[in-house]
């Protein structure tokens, strides 16, 4: 097991040098000169040539890279001019939020997705089956910032059932005690029971914006894998041998079906880190998503790259933490590692 972890990490060091490579080449081509707009509308070109030469931006492109990448070796991911603060404290202080977000997004998919997709299997051509097809083809066809739009304009416009959504809580719940970060866990810890109601009311929108979008792959890939599952020999085999039908499609079909649902949650998981920057506009949700564009509006080029690295680096924990469910699911997989 060691040894695959090893063999995990080493494989995906390239691609972080890549990342790392192709994100500062992306910021210096980017159209903006952050000089200028740091310097003001009225600034004196003797100005802007000023604070270029102040943030190193006068140096040639080799050089630029060459003390970023040994800022990086330290630790040091620069400083953001937007809010002042390094970037490293920026990103620490807003991750938190974009995670619980996501991840409350993809459990509320999943717990309605998977149970979905296996009564859409096991009873092909009935309600439920078309049903599924009908979430599945709206979750795919609608932008994410759609229907976040909608979700907003229908609960909180029209019937009023839901927070303004301006943030993660509301602006007159106290704030828990930062234990995890995530607010709803935080509040719970600590019993403020105000704040847990607070916090999980404004992330409801939002969360199920998310759900919307990711619930459509996930139900399709459990509907397609759970078809096959039950149309082998094994589940035919289980079925002959008296087993009740709960036991066969839960022990035998289910379980054989979740490699490519567990292989779906890791691209869906990425999906929606690049869906949450939209929904954290729409909802004004203090995450890494609308700090990344903030930054990229003011042409600043360090939170922008460290939001790139951050969430590369997410996703290749995720992917190392799949391949791991899958000796889990599956004692073959084990084995063969």
């Amino acid at each position: 097991m060691l040894k695959t972890i090893g063999d995990r990490i080493l494989t995906t060091i390239p691609a972080l040098i890549g990342v790392v490579l192709v994100s500062f080449l992306l910021t210096r081509v980017l159209p903006g000169d952050t000089a200028a707009y740091f310097a003001g509308p009225a600034a004196t070109p003797q100005a802007i040539a000023e604070v270029k030469a102040k943030l190193g931006l006068d140096k040639p492109l080799p050089e630029q890279f060459a003390k970023y990448v040994v800022d990086l070796a330290h630790g040091d991911l620069g400083q953001s001019l937007t809010t002042g603060q390094p970037v490293l404290a920026d990103l620490t202080s807003r991750l938190p939020a974009s995670a619980e977000l996501t991840l409350f997004g993809l459990i509320l998919s999943l717990v309605i997705a998977i149970p979905l997709g296996v009564v859409a299997a096991v009873r092909q051509g009935s309600a439920v089956d078309h049903i599924c097809r009908v979430v599945v083809t709206a979750g795919v066809s609608l932008p994410v910032f759609f229907t976040g739009l909608i979700l907003v304009y229908v609960f909180y416009f029209i019937l009023q059932w839901s927070p303004a959504p301006l943030g993660r809580i509301d602006v007159f719940a106290t704030t828990p005690p930062t234990v995890t970060g995530f607010y709803l866990i935080d509040s719970l810890v600590v019993g403020d029971y105000e704040a847990f109601r607070s916090a999980l009311s404004q992330m409801l929108l939002p969360g199920v914006t998310l759900a919307i979008f990711s619930l459509a792959p996930i139900a399709r890939i459990t509907r397609a894998s759970m078809i096959s599952a039950l149309s082998a020999e094994f589940t035919r085999t289980a079925k002959a041998s008296g087993l009740s039908p709960r036991r066969v499609i839960v022990t035998y079909a289910l379980r054989n079906a979740l490699l490519p649902v567990v292989t779906t949650l890791g691209m869906v998981f990425s999906f929606l880190l690049g869906a949450n920057v939209l929904v954290e506009k729409v909802f004004a949700w203090p995450g890494v998503g609308s700090y990344a564009v903030e930054a990229l509006i003011a042409s600043d080029f360090a939170p922008v790259q460290g939001f790139v690295l951050a969430m590369a680096i997410i996703y290749v924990v995720l992917n190392l933490l799949i391949d791991l469910a899958y000796g889990v699911i599956d004692p073959r997989v084990r084995m063969s590692s």
